[in-house]
């Protein structure tokens, strides 16, 4: 099987967030660079299988872990004849930590001209902002996106996953490494990244920021079509204490809709203000006749954009999401069978492909160091000096 990142080499000083997952699982070889005390910290973060951390186990496979101290002076140098090596250094400390070890982008371009340099990190390498401390949801509250979940008239919601850790950040650092491999194709040349998790978080805005642009006042909480604000894309609570999701934003669809619960009087009246809490009450108390799973299957067969909401249990036990193989089971030598998320992608000639479990702690130190040509008499005195 070809992988097309085969030959790439990706060194990741990155902790916790899967941003190297992808380009591990298309044939990249990804090497964690871990601090020889205690690592990533998600390896130990609770829930623990077997004292490894699951969610360790799940976002780093396809990598390989090398213990490394970077604050001694042997640290740094096998760092630089791995930088020589490689292809691309992704990291995701405050900005200028980098430059303190010494292992920063002016420093890693002399050793290796082709380098493609990825800074990750909450508001960018400048602007006021870029020494704060920050988790996701100060990313989101800044970038807009907490302030415009919720409800209409109610408080900020915070989301159910990290949107600009995620989207913002892991996903917006794979593209912009890929860009500027493909760019090195062209010049011949490497380059520096800059991603912010809260710029990533800003260009997730496209709608609400066009609405904002062209009408030039913010849109309220919950107060557009795509949060909520009309009945033809909500959530309704059904029968059974559960709930159904409807996103009839075409107009053939809210008719059809309209059609399949019986109230075609209301396919007129899609986007009216003056009907909508009529029509809202309306839906409110028809979606209480029957059960979630009633409702999916009928609106279904009615050209009606509807899906059930699920509870995580639910999800990986849904006839499409197993179908995709968006869960797999996968042998680790030392837990045994243990289940993880799917390749999201499907490519048809170079499929990606979960080669091997997340790596064991330095696990590949020794197998990196020989590579690089040291000794194993060398590699003894790391261990007994703290280098690895």
């Amino acid at each position: 099987m070809v992988l097309p990142l085969e030959g790439i080499r990706v060194l990741d000083l990155t902790w916790l967030l899967p941003y190297t997952t992808i380009l591990a699982d298309f044939g990249a070889e990804v090497i964690k660079v871990e601090e020889p005390t205690r690592g990533d910290y998600s390896r130990w973060m609770p829930p623990l299988i077997k004292s490894q951390g699951a969610y360790f186990l799940s976002v780093h496979r396809n990598k390989k872990s090398i213990t490394l101290n970077l604050k001694t002076e042997k640290g740094k140098e096998i760092f630089y004849k791995l930088a020589e090596k490689s292809d691309v250094v992704i990291e995701s400390f405050r900005p200028g930590v980098t430059k303190r070890l010494g292992v920063d982008y002016e420093t890693i371009k002399k050793i290796n001209p082709k380098i493609v340099y990825c800074s990750v990190s909450g508001y960018g390498q400048d602007g006021p902002y870029k020494d704060l401390p920050g988790h996701d949801i100060n990313y989101i509250a800044i970038g807009g996106i907490l302030g415009l979940t919720g409800q209409y008239g109610g408080p900020p919601i915070i989301p159910g996953i990290q949107i600009a850790d995620l989207a913002g950040g892991c996903m917006l650092a794979t593209i912009s490494i890929l860009i500027a491999l493909i760019a090195r194709e062209k010049t011949g040349e490497g380059q520096y990244i800059d991603v912010s998790m809260t710029d990533g978080a800003v260009s997730l805005l496209t709608h609400t920021s066009a609405l904002y642009f062209a009408e030039g006042k913010p849109p309220e909480r919950g107060g557009t079509n795509l949060t909520g604000y009309f009945p033809c894309y909500n959530v309704y609570e059904t029968k059974d204490g559960k709930y159904i999701s409807i996103g009839c934003l075409e107009e053939r669809f809210w008719r059809n809709l309209c059609k399949a619960i019986g109230k075609e009087e209301f396919a007129e009246h899609q986007w009216d203000t003056n009907k909508r809490e009529e029509i809202f009450s309306a839906l409110k108390k028809i979606f209480k006749t029957k059960t979630r799973d009633e409702w999916f299957k009928e609106l279904s067969k009615a050209d009606v954009c509807v899906g059930p909401v699920y509870s995580l249990d639910e999800v990986f036990q849904d006839p499409q999401i197993t179908h995709r193989k968006m869960a797999v089971e996968i042998e680790h030598p030392t837990i045994g069978k243990i289940k993880i998320l799917g390749i999201p992608t499907k490519f048809s000639e170079t499929p990606g492909k979960i080669r091997t479990p997340a790596p064991g702690f330095g696990e590949h130190t020794e197998e990196i160091l020989k590579m690089l040509g040291y000794s194993q008499k060398e590699i003894e005195e790391f261990k007994k000096s703290e280098v690895i």
